[in-house]
């Protein structure tokens, strides 16, 4: 399996197990919990929608980008963060991006910066 392939295959993975995680930790919710892939433009999602009481719910608490050949957090509501999972998934630190930090944070953390 090529990396490419590998990273979209775990970034589904991710997204699905912590789609079921809110499942089972809310199961009477009003939200529609919806995973979005779009393997072709490489951008991965997942989208919390519907009524809570008299308001309406649209958050994405996981976005997920591959570009460069490399994986860029945009968005992680996760308690752990993502990319604990995916380094444990044996991809490598410098094919992870931090990408909700700003470009000229990235330096601190020990992921890459581009």
């Amino acid at each position: 399996m090529d990396k490419l392939t590998q990273y979209k295959t775990l970034i589904k993975q991710s997204i699905e197990s912590y789609a079921h995680l809110i499942e089972m930790a809310q199961p009477k919710t009003t939200l529609d919990i919806i995973p979005i892939f779009d393997d072709e433009k490489g951008h991965y999602l997942l989208l919390e929608q519907g009524w809570r009481d008299v308001h309406y719910i649209r958050h994405i608490p996981l976005y997920i980008t591959l570009k460069n050949g490399k994986i860029w957090i945009e968005e992680d509501m996760t308690e752990t963060g993502l990319a604990p999972y995916f380094v444990a998934q044996r991809v490598p630190k410098e094919d992870i991006v931090l990408a909700f930090h700003p470009p000229e944070m990235r330096q601190y953390t020990e992921f890459a910066v581009a």
